[in-house]
């Protein structure tokens, strides 16, 4: 009993283990994100920055990508940006993989 209850233990500290992985990937992808969005608007600098925090703090209104995706085609719309749709979930899927990489790498 005592070695399916190690098991168990085990599985759960992955299981924990794997989603803070992916917490810190996504936040990191969103931040990353938010700088490419930042340039795409004309941001640098301290305002790149706090654009950066307020795309992560985006994804914080709901779960998943939606709310982030949202926050990002608002602004461009707002600002009269143009990028589309396919491009942005385009960046959110390539930066989530380097913030993944990255990540692994430290």
């Amino acid at each position: 009993m005592a070695s399916f209850d190690d098991r168990k233990k085990g599985f759960e500290n992955k299981f924990a283990h794997d989603e803070e992985l992916k917490f810190k990937a996504t936040a990191r992808r969103n931040k990353l994100l938010g700088l490419w969005a930042a340039e795409k608007l004309g941001l640098s600098g301290d305002e790149a920055e706090n654009y950066a925090k307020e795309v992560v703090k985006s994804d914080f209104e709901e779960p998943g990508d939606e709310d982030v995706f949202r926050k990002l085609r608002g602004d461009f719309d707002a600002q009269h940006v143009e990028v589309s749709d396919h491009q942005i979930r385009r960046e959110m899927e390539q930066l989530l993989a380097l913030a993944m990489q990255q990540i692994s790498e430290e």
